[in-house]
């Protein structure tokens, strides 16, 4: 009871100096001004995003109350480091929202089942028969606790870009039916670089729109600022979404726009007396986010923003090139932390774990940021929401450093959006190929003062782990000093490193290949063996398993089915060989083929081709040549595919069966891995692999992780 009181008095502390600003003048027009400036820059240890979900999808079992509805994300939150929460009251679809809005539609239906959330009910509409809706119980609860709301504003939210008119998603807007003119594509003509479903920010009615439903906000709640989400999702101008830039006229338009926004928030504030701030997440560049169509050094300079969070599922630059960009504008700038997506994570280690979000924070707090930025976590009484908030709670805890912690495409929204990229990216979905002889270098960026920490009685033990194909063997600098590989454990090559060797900041991690002979010759002679008792570990990777792919292990041999038609519906295992195109390569999969349409596919970096094995016949699909016609189903059959240069040829069961020499040459650049699995999105299939070997010589080492792990005592 006592901390809840101390938590109402320091709230309303930090509220009553803004209510009499507006009795006395200009002189108080100043004083407000200088307000806002300083609830721009007070303490915002970490600020957690609640995407709003807790209100779509609350538990059936439970009664639809404010308590319960709290105890799904919010009040558990006392007593942690979490001093801001934005609240997204969904804003799925654009314009669909679960607060009481009457400019956007209030999402009430029930989506539960038609997108697969067992046991889940929208609460949304029962909320506001209380006469409490979702954002309003979150502003009053963090008013209560001495906690910071703002209210989150999706500017672009495609989820429903899975919307089809004989399947129709249940997040698809009405507004988005009625107006399909407002949209950057259609299911016709789906643009490149963005979902077809995004809003076109280059019409009128769609920026109108925008500001209204974010000046709604800003009259009816009491909220004390708003968030532009600009990185759900990033598209904005059809010129973007087919493969150009923004032009400077569309720059202006947003910026008139964040110009609005920022007025109407002053306007607003000034007559409750207490300010409203305005903060963004976009992607840390400002030449990327300009050429998407945000004028953010623009924004900066003219004082339109108050809060500055920089990245997502990407990350472009240091840490530094954030903090240096907000500060040089006297603007806090925080650390955008997204749950990492990568795949393929090898044991003990995950991207999503405690000691990684642990050497995520210390990193950014080292870098200088003014605080951590956490999006898609949703668990209130998670440990590490009071600890990465304070650098000091942080520095005995133990920690997972990675090269790369998100790998997400930057491709993905923007024509050559890589150029813009200055951080490495290694990762077992992204991985590097070091030449034998010749030496390879990544800066591994760490948090830690690990000198200051055995001056402070702290003894680390501090672990490089490189994560590498058994046979290979690398020679490992760090900062200019040979490490010496202690052992191999599973699939990592283990190296100590004293101490004084690690830096805060960047690190030097010199690769070198040490030349080894690889099995060349021999039925035994292999350098991967896959069997099918058991799913493949790490570096193989898979699609995620969903509604209509099955993966399952059957008698001694891996099933992989894809039963479904909707965009999505395909399911494979890759293997990041990194082969030499100009080096034999042999694949040999034995297989039993259930139904449909299946593939084994080839890439070596420069070309690719899919091995097409059907019930009756097998082929290639981008080399023009006639099936071979067979039974696939009868047996398991051994397929053994032989690629060099521009040849690829299939034998079965010892026979050449498809001869494609010359024939390997449709070009896929960068790609270099081998894919088993079923189908694709419309199609069906399921196979039956027993086993899969590969063997392939290469002037390279494949190193698929980099991870250093720091370890205290009691940490």
């Amino acid at each position: 009871m006592k901390a809840q009181l101390f938590r109402v008095v320091l709230w309303t502390l930090i509220a009553i100096p803004c209510l009499g600003t507006l009795a006395h003048g200009e002189d108080n027009m100043d004083a407000f001004t200088q307000r806002r400036r300083e609830l721009a820059h007070r303490q915002r240890r970490i600020i957690l995003n609640n995407d709003g979900c807790d209100a779509l999808y609350f538990p059936k079992d439970q009664a639809i109350t404010p308590e319960n509805f709290l105890a799904l994300r919010t009040s558990p939150l006392a007593g942690s480091q979490v001093d801001t929460v934005f609240y997204c009251s969904i804003s799925a679809g654009f314009s669909n929202f679960t607060h009481n809005t009457k400019v956007g539609n209030v999402l009430s239906r029930q989506v539960g089942d038609a997108l697969n959330v067992a046991g889940k009910t929208n609460a949304t509409q029962a909320l506001i028969d209380q006469g409490a809706d979702a954002l309003k119980l979150v502003v009053d609860w963090c008013h209560g606790n001495g906690t910071e709301c703002f209210w989150s504003m999706r500017m672009n939210d495609t989820h429903d870009a899975a919307h089809r008119p004989d399947k129709p998603y249940p997040l698809f807007p009405p507004l988005k039916l009625e107006h399909p003119e407002y949209l950057v594509g259609s299911l016709d003509n789906v643009p490149r670089y963005g979902p077809w479903s995004s809003v076109d920010y280059g019409r009128p009615e769609i920026r109108d729109l925008a500001y209204r439903f974010i000046e709604e906000v800003c009259q009816n709640y009491g909220v004390d600022g708003i968030e532009l989400d600009f990185c759900r999702h990033l598209c904005y101008f059809k010129s973007v979404a087919y493969g150009g830039e923004a032009s400077d006229a569309e720059r202006d338009r947003m910026t008139d726009l964040v110009r609005r926004v920022h007025a109407m928030t002053e306007e607003v504030g000034r007559k409750r007396g207490r300010p409203i701030l305005v903060a963004i997440r976009v992607p840390d560049s400002v030449d990327y986010c300009r050429a998407v169509g945000l004028d953010l050094e623009r924004w900066l300079q003219e004082g339109l923003i108050d809060v500055l969070v920089g990245s997502f599922y990407f990350q472009l630059n240091p840490w530094e090139y954030l903090v240096g960009l907000g500060h040089k504008y006297g603007v806090a700038a925080y650390a955008g932390f997204s749950e990492s997506r990568t795949r393929g994570d090898a044991k003990p280690f995950r991207r999503n774990s405690t000691e990684s979000y642990r050497a995520r924070a210390a990193r950014a707090w080292q870098a200088g940021v003014d605080g951590i930025y956490l999006f898609n976590y949703f668990n209130p009484k998670g440990g590490f929401l009071r600890e990465i908030g304070d650098p000091e709670t942080l520095r005995p805890l133990a920690k997972t450093y990675y090269a790369t912690t998100r790998n997400r495409d930057p491709n993905s929204y923007l024509a050559d959006g890589k150029r813009f990229q200055t951080v490495p990216i290694l990762t077992p979905e992204n991985p590097w190929r070091v030449r034998k002889g010749e030496p390879t270098t990544v800066d591994l960026l760490v948090g830690d003062d690990l000198t200051a920490a055995k001056a402070a009685g702290l003894e680390p033990t501090i672990t490089l782990q490189l994560q590498i194909p058994a046979a290979e063997q690398l020679s490992v600098r760090l900062n200019g000093t040979e490490l010496a590989a202690s052992r191999q454990a599973g699939p990592w090559m283990e190296f100590p490193v004293a101490r004084g060797l690690v830096k805060p900041g960047a690190n030097s991690v010199q690769l070198t290949a040490v030349p080894t002979q690889p099995p060349r010759t021999g039925d035994d002679a292999w350098n991967v063996v896959y069997t099918g008792d058991a799913k493949p570990e790490p570096p193989w990777s898979s699609d995620p398993v969903k509604k209509n792919l099955v993966c399952e292990v059957q008698d001694g041999a891996l099933l992989l089915a894809d039963r479904g038609t909707n965009g999505g519906d395909y399911l494979y295992y890759a293997y990041p060989w990194n082969v030499d195109p100009a080096e034999e390569t042999i694949v040999e999969a034995r297989v039993k083929v259930v139904s449909g349409w299946n593939n084994l596919i080839v890439a070596d970096g420069a070309a690719y081709e899919r091995v097409t094995l059907y019930p009756d016949r097998i082929g290639f699909y981008e080399a023009k040549l006639p099936p071979y016609k067979m039974d696939t189903t009868d047996d398991f059959h051994t397929y053994r595919v032989v690629l060099k240069g521009n040849d690829i040829r299939v034998f079965v069961d010892g026979e050449l069966r498809l001869d494609g020499t010359g024939k390997f040459t449709k070009p896929l650049p960068g790609r270099n891995d081998l894919r088993i699995g079923a189908a694709n999105s419309p199609g069906l299939g399921e196979a039956l692999w027993q086993s899969v070997k590969l063997r392939f010589a290469s002037a390279f080492v494949s190193v698929y992780d980099m991870v250093l792990s720091v370890r205290f005592p009691k940490g």
